[in-house]
């Protein structure tokens, strides 16, 4: 069952988190494809000295060389894949206090401006219901009241995007 809380919103599109990381990570391999492996670095290297010349073999120097390539392209793909586990782990820190921050806005009344077609802006002003987070992007979900087609008014939802916001708080 799909709640808020184990879902990504990618391009406008919500996907289940474990769904949508599994398609990543078989896609990335397929990207990585094309890229030379560890094993296939050393059946080289194996196939190189079974067919060498017995009358005129390879100096050492050039295998012991080869190997130190290979020791230092292993030692890079560990750094590389630590630094992208360092990286996931950052960014989900940041996510973290991110929404810790956010939800503390939630019931509190928000003013916001808009600026119209013609270069003017308009003030705004709801109470905050729901956080949402979609690409990244960190917005507020706020309650406000507009005039329907009858002149009637109701409550409505609006997106707000946490860089227009300018008053927190009640009386704002």
């Amino acid at each position: 069952m799909a709640t808020s809380m184990n879902t990504i919103t990618v391009n406008g599109v919500t996907y289940n988190y474990e769904e949508y990381m599994a398609s990543q990570n078989a896609t990335n391999k397929n990207v990585n494809a094309d890229y030379i492996s560890k094993d296939t670095f050393l059946k080289l290297l194996v196939t190189q000295m079974q067919y060498q010349d017995p009358l005129d073999p390879m100096d050492n120097g050039e295998y012991l060389s080869q190997l130190a390539q290979f020791s230092a392209l292993e030692q890079m793909t560990e750094v590389a894949g630590g630094l992208t586990k360092v990286n996931t782990l950052i960014e989900n820190m940041d996510t973290s206090l991110l929404v810790g921050q956010l939800t503390s806005m939630i019931d509190k009344t928000v003013q916001w401006t808009t600026t119209n077609s013609d270069g003017s802006t308009t003030t705004h002003e709801g109470k905050a219901k729901s956080v949402s987070i979609s690409d990244g992007s960190p917005s507020l979900m706020v309650e406000t009241e507009i005039v329907d087609a009858s002149g009637n008014k109701v409550k409505a939802l609006t997106k707000v995007d946490i860089s227009t916001l300018t008053r927190i708080g009640e009386g704002a």
